[in-house]
């Protein structure tokens, strides 16, 4: 069976099963601040697995893209080492809420392997959770047990331990017993010597697990009690491409049609071929793993960056990059060109990858190239580094620095020290890397209490469009403690009129008051599985008791005005720049917004003052907002609404209008255009290839914006004696500064050239060198066309020059080229290691070399320190 018609079986059996079958959730996960990618098909899910929301289907099932590279689940290292470990991969799953559980997960999962794939149930083993006797004391799973033995002998049922038969979805929350089901597909030669069973999770190749199926019966506490939920539920996970692997008769899942188009465009790429060198087949599969993740991501609105979800992205690509940089020994950018075959191949599946296509391309294509810019660097670096050493083992805390500041991957460090007969240090190195990811992991570290229920809200409801006050309950709070703020609470209100941060838009801030005048003041306001969470230093004295929430409303309204701006802005661009801009994400503050979109180059001062004006003619136009809410999804689109790039909409929206505008935002707005006052782009950039960035600012900021530029206009007339035309009088005192520059240069130059013969005549000889350390009246430039000059008429020269300049201070090192050579002297290192007596640092190139430095009191010492290189 081809790949496609695998997870279209999976999908159709499930719905002649009474399941929904219902799209991907995207990768990058926008809501939910303890994941960033996600990485089980169950997340989508979490809210109706704790409570939070009702399901509108309790049956449902679904092909999931997940992403698995940090935390708990981190396959990064393993991942082209062997045949079956990926970064991105596709979860195949069926779902129960509180309907069906035990008995009709494992027969379907038994008919759908053995009935519809027709695999051979000998080659099955299945496992059951054993129980435990610490602290849980949980019983074996008997009802799983006697329904494994209706279906298979038991010597195919393992009893399997709470690491690989319970799941847990974190420290706390919903989590149970579960059964695994393995194949064997290893040759009848192999499994006569050694049983299948003795090697199921053993991390064998051709013995794997392909479906868990996981029983969500229990909630962990806080305190790590377990408590039984009040309804069960089931989640299921199957690997597609191992599933693949098995039904293509094939022992590795790099050999199915999931991966073999990708890696036939590389073999004609790279002109390497796979199959034949393990290292070159471990470079293949990387880059093959590692496109279908950075290409997915992306094309789910996560930019590679230097933080957050956007640095494990250009870690993945990097690591991708690096092989084919040592292994395939491309030294240019090659890895883009596979995100065409990626979107045809998965494109019907995954519509994101063709629609994004360009932007996946242009991406990947400039990280390729800073990146190989950053090998090359490092490779200097490294060459240095390795200089330095002298022992023959290299520093863990220098390779660290030149991993962790200039991202040059360790592996590649110790290749080339390997081959060139040095060591690494390696137990520094991991120290200092252990350092880093503790004072990382402390930093995001969040200690969560259980939640106190104090009112029962099926689901809370949000009036905050209409309403930025309201009496309201505390539904449920906990407390939170976190090394950044401390310890806070989390409370859930019954209703609320607070913004949730969503959507690019920041969350509310305000306070909850008491009829007592007992305050609490609300800091932020998020939104976690579906529950809208107010973050509040302190709980009221009696929670139990009612509250009016208000709403900062001065703050509210400059983030909607720049919010509705945001939608205005998206337009202008699209009708001055052209219908290929799409927007790429965005930041909606009080103060300011941010607006990312595609668009192939420099937006220019013309069009930037179009794009203004065309807002602006919008705000003054003073149209009304019209909202529809609850529409469903596909009649907005059909009625011309935007649906924004990477985001997850249900089956009814939210539809926002201005005019001829019209998106899909759950954000809020200004009642009309003329809320807005006045609209000011004070930035535009580049955020990556084929990304642009415009910040702006509305109202109050643009009122402050205009006083703070007319002040400034005051003084620079004041500056310029009240001159009618202050534009005239700068362009006037610019010439004649280039003028006075010309005739400075000019008596430098002659200054130098007087100085020279005086320079001359006290060059000295130091062991057959030419030499002199002085210390000059003369800028960089003039420093250098002296030695230059000097250079140029004495043969086997070595010069230090020192100048002091606005208080700082400047080395500079000269060597006869051939000099360099003959007696192995660098210029570079030699400044690098004169620039320790002013304070500063330095380098260059080995015949010419310049240090910088804060202590020119030091440049003596240095002058007289620089003899010792040639004694």
């Amino acid at each position: 069976m081809k790949s496609q018609e695998i997870r279209n079986t999976f999908l159709e059996f499930f719905k002649s099963k009474s399941h929904t079958v219902v799209p991907s959730a995207p990768m990058v996960i926008k809501d939910d601040p303890t994941l960033m990618f996600t990485n089980a098909g169950m997340n989508q899910f979490k809210e109706f697995f704790l409570g939070n929301s009702v399901p509108k289907h309790t049956r449902v099932t679904d092909s999931q893209k997940c992403l698995r590279v940090s935390g708990k689940h981190n396959d990064l290292e393993e991942v082209g080492m062997d045949t079956y470990h990926h970064t991105m991969f596709e979860m195949l799953g069926n779902w129960s809420f509180g309907d069906y559980f035990k008995k009709e997960a494992i027969h379907w999962a038994w008919e759908l392997l053995t009935e519809v794939f027709k695999i051979d149930e000998k080659n099955l083993y299945v496992s059951v959770f054993e129980g435990t006797d610490d602290k849980d004391n949980l019983p074996l799973d008997e009802e799983a047990l006697a329904l494994w033995k209706e279906i298979v002998p038991e010597e195919r049922i393992i009893y399997g331990n709470k690491k690989d038969n319970f799941w847990e979805m974190g420290d706390q929350g919903p989590c149970g017993p579960c059964s695994e089901i393995h194949i064997d597909i290893r040759s009848e030669e192999e499994k006569s010597k050694v049983p299948g069973r003795e090697l199921v999770n053993a991390d064998h190749p051709q013995v794997v697990e392909i479906w868990n199926l996981v029983f969500i019966q229990f909630n962990r506490k806080a305190n790590g009690a377990l408590e039984e939920l009040p309804a069960k539920h089931i989640d299921t996970g199957m690997g597609f491409e191992r599933l693949s692997m098995v039904l293509q008769g094939k022992q590795s899942n790099y050999d199915t049609d999931v991966f073999t188009p990708l890696i036939r465009e590389i073999e004609t790429i790279t002109k390497k071929e796979y199959g034949v060198s393990e290292k070159t087949d471990v470079a293949i599969r990387v880059i093959s793993d590692h496109v279908r993740a950075v290409a997915f991501s992306i094309a789910d609105g996560q930019l590679p960056s230097n933080t957050g979800a956007g640095y494990v992205i250009r870690r993945i690509l990097r690591r991708a990059i690096r092989y084919g940089f040592t292994f395939l020994d491309i030294k240019e950018p090659f890895i883009y060109k596979l995100a065409e075959t990626l979107s045809n191949q998965m494109g019907d599946a995954f519509p994101e990858l063709k629609s994004q296509k360009n932007l996946c391309e242009n991406v990947i294509r400039e990280e390729e190239q800073s990146f190989l810019r950053t090998l090359d660097q490092g490779l200097i670096r490294l060459e240095n580094i390795i200089e330095e050493s002298k022992d023959g083992k290299v520093s863990g805390k220098k390779a660290f620095e030149l991993y962790d500041t200039f991202g040059f991957p360790i592996d590649l460090t110790a290749l080339i020290l390997r081959e060139r007969g040095y060591d690494l240090d390696q137990e520094e190195f991991e120290a200092e890397l252990k350092q880093q990811k503790d004072r990382s992991r402390a930093a995001t570290q969040i200690t969560a209490g259980d939640w106190q229920e104090l009112t029962s809200v099926e689901e809370e409801a949000f009036i905050g469009y209409d309403e930025l006050s309201a009496d309201v309950k505390i539904a449920r709070y906990r407390k939170v403690e976190t090394k950044k703020q401390g310890e806070l609470f989390q409370i859930v209100l019954n209703k609320t009129p607070f913004y949730p941060e969503g959507g690019g838009q920041v969350g509310d801030k305000g306070y909850l008051e008491a009829k007592n005048g007992d305050v609490v003041y609300i800091t932020d306001t998020k939104k976690e599985n579906n529950l809208i969470v107010h973050f509040a230093k302190n709980l009221p004295e009696n929670p139990e008791k009612e509250f009016k929430a208000v709403v900062d409303a001065k703050q509210r309204a400059r983030t909607a005005a720049n919010h509705s701006a945001t939608h205005l802005l998206h337009q202008a661009l699209r009708r001055i720049l052209g219908d290929h801009v799409e927007q790429k994400g965005s930041m909606v503050h009080s103060g300011y917004l941010r607006f990312d979109f595609s668009h192939f180059g420099k937006v220019t001062a013309e069009e930037i003052e179009e794009v203004e004006n065309f807002v602006n003619t919008r705000i003054k136009e003073q149209i009304n907002l019209e909202e529809q809410r609850n529409i469903a999804y596909q009649e907005a689109i059909d009625q011309g609404a935007i649906a924004l790039f990477g985001e997850k909409y249900g089956d009814s929206v939210r539809a926002v209008k201005f005019g001829e505008s019209m998106e899909l935002c759950g954000g809020t707005h200004v009642q009309n255009t003329g809320d807005i006052w006045y609209f000011k782009i004070t930035s535009e950039s580049a955020v990556a290839s084929g990304i642009r960035r415009i910040e702006a600012i509305t109202g109050d900021a643009v009122k402050d914006y205009f006083s703070e530029q007319t002040k400034v206009l005051k003084e620079i007339k004041g500056s310029l004696k009240n001159s009618k035309d202050p534009v005239k009088a700068i362009n006037n005192l610019q010439d004649e500064n280039a003028e006075l520059k010309k005739q400075v240069e000019a008596l430098l130059k002659d200054k130098a050239k007087n100085l020279k013969g005086e320079i001359k005549s006290e060059i000295t000889q130091v062991n057959g060198v030419n030499y002199l350390a002085k210390k000059v009246d003369l800028d960089a430039g003039g420093i250098k066309d002296l030695a230059f000059q000097l250079g140029d008429e004495l043969d086997d020269l070595f010069l230090i020059f020192g100048t002091e300049q606005n208080g700082k201070a400047l080395l500079s090192c000269y060597i006869s080229k051939s000099l360099a050579a003959d007696k192995d002297l660098h210029a570079g290192k030699i400044v690098k290691d004169l620039g320790k007596y002013i304070q500063g640092g330095g380098g260059g190139q080995p015949f010419f070399a310049t240090a910088g430095g804060k202590k020119p009191e030091g440049i003596n010492e240095a002058l007289q320190q620089a003899k010792t290189f040639l004694e």
